[in-house]
Parts: C-alpha cells; sequence; structure tokens
C-alpha cells in the first residue's frame, strides 16, 4: 500500500506542476464576446475571474466585463440602487468564457481523488 501511495502523490505533484491555467482575459469591455482572447496564465494563479457590472441611469443600460487569471477569487453579486456588481471564480481552462458563478473542479484535483479511490478498491480486492 506504501508504494501505491508513494506512486500516487508523485503522479499528483508532476500533474499540477505541469499544468498551466489558461483563462480568457480583457479589461473593461462592454460586450461578452470582445472578452474571447485566451491567455496562459502565470505559475501560482489557479483561478479564473470574471467580474461583471452593471448600472443603469434614466433608461440607459451599461454593462463592463472584465476577465484575468487570479492566485485566489471569491464569488460574490451586490445590488446598490441601480448598479449591480458580481465575481465568478473557475478552475478550469478557458473557463470563464461567460462568466457564470462556479466553481469548477481542477483536472488534477479529480484525477487525485479517482487514485486515491482505486488504491483504496484494489487494496480491499487483494
Amino acid at each position: 500500500m506504501a508504494a501505491h501511495t508513494y506512486i500516487l502523490l508523485l503522479a499528483a505533484i508532476c500533474v499540477g506542476a505541469a499544468y498551466s491555467l489558461q483563462c480568457y482575459t480583457c479589461s473593461y469591455e462592454t460586450s461578452n464576446s470582445n472578452c474571447k482572447t485566451g491567455t496562459t496564465c502565470p505559475s501560482g494563479s489557479g483561478y479564473c475571474q470574471t467580474d461583471l457590472v452593471t448600472a443603469s441611469a434614466a433608461g440607459i443600460s451599461v454593462t463592463v466585463i472584465s476577465k484575468n487569471c487570479s492566485s485566489s477569487c471569491t464569488p460574490s453579486s451586490s445590488s446598490v440602487a441601480t448598479a449591480s456588481t458580481s465575481t465568478a471564480c473557475c478552475t478550469t481552462d478557458l473557463c470563464n468564457v461567460s462568466g457564470a458563478i462556479s466553481i469548477k473542479s481542477g483536472y488534477a484535483a479529480i484525477v487525485l481523488v479517482m487514485g486515491i479511490i482505486l488504491m483504496f478498491f484494489s487494496d480491499s480486492l487483494l
């Protein structure tokens, strides 16, 4: 069992080290269709973040969207009078295409969990 654990740990470290997150990025755009530039994030950036600000006055509504790579991200939304803001976070490649508020699991985490489950099943079958 110890050998399985070490191999699984080594694989998780290698997958995590080789993986560079990709996010859509843009700054202060008025349409999501203008936010389709894919960018490879710098190391340490584990989230794709989307910030959306909407304001309206005298029947005119303005929306501004920004997307970027981030080392930390907290989903949120708030409204004051005729303005609202929201922040969406996700952790898979190009996941911030629409800016939907959610946190998605990274591939490395899924592989790690599946490996642990398989390790326990293989030990119980022996």
